[in-house]
């Protein structure tokens, strides 16, 4: 029990730059206060001691604003940095060294049976604001922009951004500390489209007009096995691939 505590709170100090002593972290980290509470009312849970479970759920949402069913499946050093407004569902699972910023849901869609809330693996950082919904699974060391809905699988080793999520990154590798806590620097996916889309018109204006005044247009150079551009590399009409 001690050594789990003594893992909760390096966590702490590995993940939030603005930590400074041990008794901080004790009593005035929410998030702390919320996966200890958890982890009593889970042990519970599964023992089936019927209600009070639920009851400590509810506690733990008065107490620190984060809302985690006795149900969730939560793995070692979980952390959520600030937690007001955190959503975690029953049937969700999350796997080790995860990181979940303010305001972010972890939820279910519609009224069916079992299994439908999210998949979390291992080393996933869900920015502040995200929602990830449905029984979908989000590979390892994957980054979840802040304010994105993701509503289909992400494979590992890649960033999600936007509504609904597309994946417009892939690592490759595990990210550094620096990286994961970069939440909100991430691609434009849409600005990007716009400057393609505007790059293009520009140079159809100049054919339109070297049309009209009588001029001859080179002939396209198309280089073998080239698909010709039309979003400079950017789909914004597909989300990401089913799991």
């Amino acid at each position: 029990m001690f050594k789990a505590l003594r893992e909760e709170i390096k966590t702490i100090f590995e993940k939030d730059p603005a930590a400074k002593s041990v008794l901080e972290v004790v009593f005035c980290y929410p998030g702390f206060h919320a996966i200890l509470m958890h982890r009593f009312a889970h042990l519970l849970y599964k023992k089936r001691v019927p209600l009070i479970p639920r009851i400590i759920s509810q506690f733990n949402r008065f107490f620190t604003g984060i809302e985690i069913h006795p149900g969730a499946q939560i793995g070692r050093r979980f952390f959520i940095d600030h937690g007001m407004g955190v959503v975690i569902g029953e049937t969700t699972e999350i796997g080790d060294d995860v990181l979940l910023y303010q305001n972010s849901t972890l939820g279910g869609t519609g009224k069916e049976k079992g299994k439908r809330h999210p998949t979390l693996g291992d080393r996933v950082v869900v920015g502040a604001g995200a929602k990830v919904l449905g029984a979908i699974t989000v590979g390892d060391d994957v980054k979840v922009g802040a304010g994105s809905v993701v509503v289909r699988s992400v494979p590992a080793n890649t960033t999600v951004v936007g509504i609904p999520g597309r994946v417009v990154m892939s690592h490759g590798q595990h990210l550094s500390a620096e990286e994961v806590l970069e939440h909100g620097h991430l691609p434009d996916p849409e600005a990007q489209a716009i400057k393609c889309l505007g790059d293009k018109i520009r140079d159809l204006e100049q054919k339109i007009e070297a049309l009209s005044k009588g001029r001859q247009l080179p002939e396209l150079q198309v280089v073998p096995g080239e698909q010709e551009e039309t979003s400079c590399g950017v789909d914004l009409g597909t989300t990401q691939e089913e799991g």
